[in-house]
């Protein structure tokens, strides 16, 4: 092999171009989530379902997503990130088109169903060629930066982009727009993308695959179910039970597995422990911004679908910018277990900020709250996503983006939830203390509702405050650790000095 300067130029332009790529995919995965939310009106009238129906236009493709990530995970570590990836972006780019054209509501749910599977094989993988494409520690957390800009704002992006799609096109280019970008990641990702080295093409112990599956299904079904059948339901408390039996079952025969679907050492370390869960606390805390303000902003002051979605336009702002301050400046000098708790800290003041809110305030009211929840999310994700797959063998780099979705996912399902009950029963205590349901009334109600939601919100992003600043290791200690490290120490790595 010649080892002249060209090649490793061309190697380096080349992972940039990688990371455009698989950042692509991943806004498409991240933003699904959101931009149906915009278009189930439109759809609704379309295709004629019912409001109890709605519903599972969101939770089929929450159920599939949710519940296939570790079995997605592990086949990329088994078949190669590099072909996982291309499936998964031609599978997701067919479900968009078949839910697009779809002439029924079960069409559509089977599509977004569909998504979901896909979803489940991409997200991992796209993670995963990340993990094992970057690994000089400068480039690392430039490259990491972005991707955890883009799991912060993928939400905003989806209600900015189905605001514009659905009132200057019509509610199934919401769907059709995931074709025309998978189309483009697919392109790239089969001229840029080598094959993994690493692939091996172990048993794929289906029981395991089987429980795993199963119990995170409970999981999200259940608390999916909390809002509509409420938390007294034996449908939503019994899912979680089965959930808790299934998943403390599938960890048991993961500890025995000799081809393990999530090898334990991956979510027992420190570190990552401290990431997945800070990744699942400001999941469910993100739901109070996305969703109630959302809310304020369409039902209290009157806002299109579009106003909607440009009305965040500060908050990605504020995310893109701070997250390469973050990951290229703060992050070497402070940590993550000084950066995360600062994180959490400004998501909880952003969150109180909203609780301000009055019927009568304007936008700029508003944007405050925005921006500093920008910034916190922007010092939480970025440095949980590189800690979540710092380490990690490239045999197992599947896995461990596997639970970073997984973490992403059930942290949103449960943030649904919760902040749906508590705003419902918040506004029906409201109401039944009022003599008249005047239109006045009603909107102090809902307004009553969204603050308990942001309250609560705040509360849980105090929590992982704590958490964080507990859990994640000191800088000294990581150092340490890497130096034993039959690697050796990773040089100038970001998160060791």
């Amino acid at each position: 092999m010649s080892s002249t300067s060209p090649t490793p130029d061309h190697s380096g332009r080349r992972r940039w171009f990688v990371l455009a790529t698989v950042a692509l995919a991943q806004l498409m995965v991240v933003l699904d989530a959101t931009i149906v939310n915009i278009a189930l009106p439109s759809a609704q009238a379309d295709l004629g379902f019912s409001d109890n129906d709605r519903q599972w236009v969101v939770t089929a493709y929450a159920l599939a997503f949710g519940s296939l990530l570790l079995l997605g995970g592990r086949l990329s570590d088994m078949f190669g990130r590099r072909r996982m990836f291309l499936i998964g972006l031609v599978g997701f780019a067919t479900a968009s088109a078949l839910g697009g054209a779809a002439q029924t509501f079960e069409l559509l749910v089977g599509a977004r169903a569909l998504q979901g599977v896909f979803g489940a094989v991409l997200a991992p993988a796209a993670l995963s060629v990340l993990t094992t494409t970057f690994t000089i520690p400068k480039e690392r957390a430039r490259a990491f930066g972005v991707f955890g800009a883009i799991a912060g704002m993928g939400g905003a992006i989806g209600l900015l982009l189905g605001g514009f799609l659905t009132e200057n096109f019509d509610w199934r280019w919401n769907l059709y727009v995931n074709v025309v970008i998978a189309v483009i990641a697919f392109v790239a990702g089969s001229i840029l993308l080598t094959s993994s080295r690493h692939a091996s093409h172990g048993h794929l112990a289906i029981p395991d695959v089987l429980l795993g599956s199963a119990g995170l299904f409970a999981l999200v079904f259940g608390f999916s179910q909390a809002e509509p059948k409420g938390w007294d339901s034996p449908l939503t408390w019994g899912s979680l039970v089965a959930s808790v039996v299934l998943l403390v079952a599938f960890v048991a025969r993961q500890r025995r597995a000799e081809f393990p679907v999530l090898p334990l050492t991956v979510i027992l370390d420190r570190d990552r422990g401290a990431s997945f869960l800070s990744i699942l606390v400001a999941g469910s805390g993100m739901f109070g911004a996305f969703l109630f303000v959302t809310y304020y902003l369409q039902a209290t002051l009157d806002y299109s679908p579009m106003q909607t979605g440009v009305a965040f336009l500060p908050m990605i702002v504020s995310i893109i910018i701070t997250a390469q301050i973050m990951s290229n400046i703060l992050l070497p000098r402070f940590g993550p277990k000084v950066l995360v708790p600062i994180g959490m800290t400004l998501g909880a003041l952003g969150m109180l900020w909203f609780t301000t809110l009055e019927v009568d305030s304007t936008y700029w009211h508003v944007l405050p709250g925005l921006v500093i929840l920008g910034v916190g999310m922007a010092s939480i994700m970025p440095a949980s996503f590189q800690l979540a797959t710092l380490g990690v063998a490239p045999q197992q780099a599947g896995a461990a983006s596997a639970m970073v979705s997984t973490s992403q996912q059930v942290g949103g399902a449960i943030g649904t939830a919760l902040l749906n009950t508590l705003a419902a029963t918040a506004t029906t205590a409201f109401l039944a203390d009022q003599a008249a349901k005047t239109p006045d009334v009603l909107a102090q109600a809902a307004l009553e509702g969204y603050s308990t939601a942001y309250t609560w919100s705040a509360g849980i992003f105090a929590i992982g405050a704590v958490m964080a600043a507990t859990m994640f290791r000191t800088r000294a200690d990581r150092a340490a650790r890497l130096e034993a490290s039959p690697a050796g120490p990773a040089p100038e790595s970001v998160l060791a000095h």
